[in-house]
């Protein structure tokens, strides 16, 4: 779930992982034949904003993990439907610096879309655009913060890990003046690139349109991530703000243009090989701590 309030000032991401895909653990336990997804699982939560900028990522095991149609629980904080709302209770300590991260974050579909697509053409990696569009409400006690803004939920699901299908991908969510578009820019593990546009009316349609020409944008600052944004011929995108720098990963506000329009995108960057990296691997459990 990725949301940025209206006056621009703040955005949030929340992410639920049953089999963490970056954590260093998970991997450890692949390696020895010890992979139970459900021992390995996350709320991740980033809130952003110059003054109120937080991150959480806490894994936790099956111990402290309950799940069923409506609910998920993953040690102190759960997500769960309340009728056509999804209700997420954050409940949270932040990483590397120890602060309390707690609230709640309402999600109001607009409309769900019913949607799945292959991101690696061969049906171990699907992609579910559930929300592309919410209202969403942000309530937090620490940091004391209360905003709303335009919001997008979806679900990735996969049947090994992402490294082994992917070198890397960059992804935006743009809201339009009439709906929304979503664009991934993916290259699999063997080279080949999967670009895949698709529009959203709000109204629960889709509309796959042909994927813009992908131009690159400045690494980041500090880890050098490779960064890339698809926006029309004849016009050339560019980064506001980088909100995430990361050893293998970046997130960001880009501008660009789609579909006739100029918008403002909320980016990813992900680069798998550089996640698979030793030294990295290493320096995760500084951000992604372990309890139960």
């Amino acid at each position: 779930m990725d949301a940025l309030s209206d006056d621009g000032r703040h955005g949030i991401t929340i992410i639920a992982l049953i089999g963490s895909v970056f954590s260093p653990y998970y991997a450890h336990a692949r390696r020895r034949g010890r992979g139970d997804p459900e021992n390995h699982c996350a709320l991740n939560v980033a809130l952003y904003g110059s003054d109120r900028k937080r991150w959480a990522m806490t894994e936790r095991g099956r111990g402290r993990l309950v799940r069923s149609a409506s609910e998920l629980v993953i040690g102190p904080s759960s997500v769960r439907w309340e009728q056509d709302c999804l209700s997420i209770h954050i409940n949270e300590l932040g990483a590397p610096l120890p602060r309390r991260v707690r609230g709640i974050v309402r999600v109001h579909p607009k409309a769900l879309t019913g949607h799945s697509e292959q991101l690696d053409g061969s049906g171990r990696h699907r992609w579910s655009p559930i929300a592309p569009e919410s209202r969403v409400e942000v309530d937090m006690e620490q940091p004391s913060l209360r905003w709303s803004g335009d919001g997008y939920l979806d679900s990735n699901s996969g049947d090994e890990p992402l490294e082994s299908g992917f070198r890397c991908w960059d992804w935006s969510r743009s809201k339009l003046s009439r709906g929304s578009a979503v664009l991934y820019d993916v290259t699999r593990y063997d080279g080949e690139r999967m670009p895949l546009a698709l529009r959203f009316d709000g109204k629960g349609g889709v509309e796959p349109f042909e994927p813009p020409p992908s131009m690159p944008l400045p690494s980041t600052f500090w880890w050098r991530i490779p960064r890339a944004a698809q926006t029309e011929t004849n016009s050339t995108a560019s980064v506001i703000e980088t909100l995430e720098d990361t050893p293998f990963y970046a997130r960001s506000k880009v501008n660009a243009r789609l579909l006739g329009e100029w918008v403002t995108a909320f980016h990813e960057s992900l680069s798998l090989e550089r996640f698979n990296a030793g030294w990295v691997q290493a320096l995760l459990p500084f951000r992604m701590p372990r309890f139960g």
